[in-house]
């Protein structure tokens, strides 16, 4: 009897492991949600580069790229991306989604854009609202602006 209960305890016994490794596993990993304080600092990047944005302070926005972006490509390099001849007023931002494998975030950014310049044509449509989806990486704890994408 001894020997027909073996495969069903080893059985048992081996599911047990498996469960046990797998909760193991996930205890040293990233979270699988953002935390109200991740969220949040999340949030203050984002709102932070945007408001260099609508100084036009291109220069400053380099400082929210991620350091592999930045290595790459100089300050001087990345102002010249930008444009002067629209003007920003951030009115919104909010966490799409969170991927904790790559330990990324898709934000909804909402801005009122409007030309610097108005011609008759630009003054018939005044500011325009639009939703702008930005990708943040997660780096040793801090959220960077993912450039490419």
């Amino acid at each position: 009897m001894l020997d027909a209960l073996s495969p069903l305890v080893r059985g048992l016994f081996g599911a047990l492991l498996v469960a046990c490794l797998a909760s193991c596993a996930s205890l040293g990993g990233p979270p699988k949600t953002l935390t109200d304080a991740d969220r949040a600092e999340l949030v203050e990047r984002v709102t932070a580069r945007w408001e260099a944005l609508e100084r036009k302070d291109f220069a400053a926005t380099w400082d929210f790229a991620t350091p592999a972006y930045r290595a790459v490509f100089p300050r001087d390099y990345h102002a010249r991306n930008f444009t002067y001849t629209v003007d920003w007023e951030l009115t919104a931002v909010e966490v799409l989604a969170y991927d904790a494998d790559a330990a990324v975030a898709s934000v909804a950014v909402r801005v009122m854009s409007r030309p610097t310049k108005q011609t008759a044509v630009s003054a018939q449509f005044g500011a325009i609202p639009t939703t702008v989806r930005e990708k943040w990486v997660s780096i040793d704890g801090e959220w960077w602006h993912s450039v490419s994408g």
